[in-house]
């Protein structure tokens, strides 16, 4: 525990902890201790680490809203983000002491320790990079209440998104409705049908150094949607159903020269061989494979047991692993083909 600057037997403890330091992180950020810092001052331990640390500076700023809306505060927050600091945007929502709701609150701790992370991070070869990550269900409407789905949560395609942040990249997340929370940092393109995915995919992709689809959009949707909820007096006995929009096929020409593709692919049968066709007719550069009646690595689980295959190369059989570690894993080979 270090509290005073000048502690006895202590002096130089500013200068060990700003050298041994990897990341400085101070939350909460108080209106006071932002103007201190803006100014260079060095009149505790804490403002002396940061003028010796060469290490990054993360703050969050947390404060009544009034505080956080201050001209000064705002120069203040200019004035280290132009040094160099990461600085976190407070929250919105209920202050202290009945003040209402408004901008001023501590994010939560799994946002904060998100970020930090990527300032941690030891790789960060996705800096400067777009990648655009797919993930989730769609929903095709049969009536107004009622819609054709399947059992993806989504959890696959949201840790590729954290992954890539993390990493360094600018992520774009386009997906149908989850049932996580969204990823830390990406921006978010929420959709539901496969058309309104297969439009976001093509607005986001020119700009995109990379595509990772790793959304589950349905197959097929009614042939005709109903205006009126069906009732069961009057159901037909069969609902005509139509293929929807191969995404991957129908984007092939909005894609960059050097835009790596990457799709995935839930088989059941003929695991390799299917997957491996794919990847061909589509124009992929490697695809992630693997078998949806496989224990702990189908729909809704937190791990995945997957089989990377590539244009060059054998396959690649990982074992049962996290989806953060198969997320990585998957990034692993995409930087390299970025390279």
């Amino acid at each position: 525990m270090h509290t005073e600057l000048f502690e006895a037997g202590h002096a130089l403890d500013h200068i060990r902890l700003a050298r041994a330091a990897d990341v400085i992180a101070i939350a909460p950020a108080t209106a006071d201790f932002l103007s201190r810092a803006a100014a260079g001052r060095a009149d505790d331990l804490l403002t002396a680490c940061l003028l010796a640390t060469k290490a990054p500076v993360f703050m969050a700023p947390a404060m009544n809203d009034r505080m956080w809306e201050h001209p000064q505060t705002g120069r203040n927050v200019a004035q280290l983000r132009e040094i160099g600091y990461h600085l976190l945007d407070p929250d919105t929502g209920d202050l202290a002491v009945g003040e209402g709701s408004g901008p001023g609150r501590l994010p939560e701790p799994e946002v904060l320790m998100a970020h930090i992370g990527r300032l941690l991070e030891a790789q960060a070869d996705l800096t400067n990079r777009h990648v655009l990550v797919t993930a989730g269900p769609t929903r095709e409407a049969v009536d107004p209440v009622r819609f054709l789905s399947n059992r993806s949560s989504g959890k696959m395609g949201v840790a590729l998104a954290a992954a890539a942040w993390r990493r360094g990249a600018r992520v774009t997340l386009v997906c149908g409705p989850l049932s996580v929370p969204h990823p830390v940092g990406a921006t978010i393109v929420p959709v539901e049908s496969v058309q309104e995915m297969h439009d976001a995919v093509r607005r986001a992709l020119p700009s995109a150094d990379v595509l990772v689809m790793a959304a589950a959009p349905a197959d097929f949707r009614p042939a005709t949607l109903a205006s009126e909820k069906i009732k069961k007096s009057t159901a037909p006995d069969a609902i005509a159903l139509t293929p929807t929009t191969d995404i991957l096929q129908a984007t092939v020409g909005d894609r960059g020269r050097d835009t790596v593709i990457v799709g995935f692919a839930l088989e059941t049968e003929d695991v390799l061989a299917n997957a491996q066709r794919k990847l061909e007719g589509k124009g992929l550069d490697l695809i992630v494979v693997n078998d949806a009646r496989e224990d702990g690595a189908g729909f809704g689980v937190d791990t995945n047991r997957v089989t990377i295959l590539q244009r060059r190369g054998a396959a690649e059989a990982l074992p049962l692993l996290s989806k953060d570690d198969v997320a990585d894993a998957i990034l692993d080979r995409v930087v390299g083909l970025l390279r």
